[in-house]
């Protein structure tokens, strides 16, 4: 009978929580290759190669994407629209394991954090965050990260590798399968929102974390709104237009600092891209109005940024940048070199920044007792760096 003969008997049509999850995990000993990550063009070239005719290739593309993004399919089995001898044929060769849950917890206000383990051992962690009118997953981009930014836990690990594109959706798909929220709904979601703030920095892995979102907002499949997906850079310059125009999510930079002498210590690549060079990219981003701001974000660091100087020096810096402030309390880590700030200084500062015009939210601080708030995460596979910040040459050529 030919590979493509017709639809074999109806079985179980998707993902349905926890149970399938555990059913489906990365194991190293697997040597298929995953379709999660690939692209409809891709995804084309594996059926072409298990024997689906020419002339069926792309409907049957068309199917295989509908069963893994819109209906989180984890088993072939599943994919009733499909001959059993097709499905039996990707199974052979493919998989659609999620990455393996090392360790599970959730906080006390609702956030939940997963420690992922991929096939190589390596981890990473992943946060969903729920609001009364929302839930964003913050997802990590890479094992590791290239910068040692000296507020954040993750910067005391030295860079690993990069996430490739299938390892940053599936950290999406965990999380849907963890909430069942298969088939993806029309309406309200509990995961509505992307931040890309969690382990490295995403602009230093770019094609992977761009093929990704790609994936993400496809409307045939998980079909998430560019308009709720937000990705946080370090200021990697020279990306920072690139993204805009290619993908154009929001953007949130990691500004922390008012002055370079100071941005230099807590967040090193300044000493490569200064706050000018820095707010000029902003300033370029397209797509940046007053519908669609630029986030800043602004640890509040007791006696080192908080001073009500450098609230009046941070609204002279963004003057002309369609933004807003995200101020964030600093999230102590075991060995932090900082304290936050008080919250009679936070809000002074606030309350300058808001004078002047601009939005300057304080955002309240979520799982901190699961250590998944922000600057928290950290993977106990990653050991800590050897030394004190990167060769930001160095990190640029990855």
């Amino acid at each position: 009978m030919p590979i493509d003969a017709g639809s074999g008997a109806r079985s179980r049509s998707g993902a349905g929580g926890d149970a399938a999850s555990e059913t489906a995990t990365i194991k190293g000993e697997d040597q298929r290759e995953s379709l999660i990550g690939l692209t409809r063009e891709e995804l084309a070239e594996r059926l072409l190669a298990v024997g689906v005719p020419a002339d069926k290739v792309r409907m049957r593309a068309k199917q295989l994407w509908h069963w893994i993004y819109h209906r989180g399919a984890v088993e072939f089995d599943s994919m009733t629209t499909m001959s059993a001898a097709l499905r039996a044929a990707l199974a052979e060769r493919h998989t659609l394991a999620r990455p393996e849950t090392a360790a599970e917890q959730r906080s006390a206000d609702g956030t939940r954090k997963w420690l992922l383990r991929f096939a190589d051992g390596r981890e990473v962690e992943s946060v969903y965050i729920p609001e009364e009118d929302r839930g964003a997953l913050c997802i990590s981009s890479q094992v590791g990260c290239t910068l040692s930014c000296t507020f954040c836990h993750t910067g005391t690990q030295r860079m690993v590798r990069n996430l490739e594109a299938g390892e940053i959706v599936a950290q999406f798909l965990v999380a849907r399968d963890s909430y069942g929220e298969w088939p993806s709904p029309r309406g309200p979601r509990l995961l509505s929102n992307i931040v890309m703030m969690g382990m490295g920095e995403p602009l230093f892995n770019y094609d992977n974390v761009a093929k990704a979102l790609r994936i993400v907002m496809d409307p045939e499949g998980i079909a998430l709104s560019r308009r709720r997906i937000t990705l946080s850079t370090a200021g990697v310059v020279p990306m920072i237009e690139r993204c805009g125009a290619e993908i154009g999510v929001g953007l949130a930079v990691s500004l922390h600092a008012v002055r370079d002498d100071l941005r230099d210590e807590l967040v090193p690549i300044n000493r490569k891209y200064p706050i000018a060079e820095l707010l000029e990219a902003c300033r370029r981003y397209p797509g940046a109005s007053n519908a669609r701001r630029i986030t800043f974000e602004y640890v509040m660091l007791k006696g080192v940024n908080d001073s009500e100087a450098d609230a009046r020096a941070l609204v002279r810096l963004i003057a002309g940048i369609p933004a807003k402030l995200n101020l964030i309390p600093f999230n102590p880590w075991p060995g932090a070199p900082y304290e936050c700030s008080p919250p009679e200084a936070i809000e002074r500062f606030a309350a300058i920044v808001n004078r002047a015009g601009y939005a300057a939210p304080v955002r309240a601080p979520r799982g901190r007792d699961i250590q998944a708030a922000c600057g928290q995460l950290k993977s106990a596979s990653v050991p800590r760096r050897s030394r004190r910040a990167v060769d930001i040459g160095e990190a640029l050529s990855l």
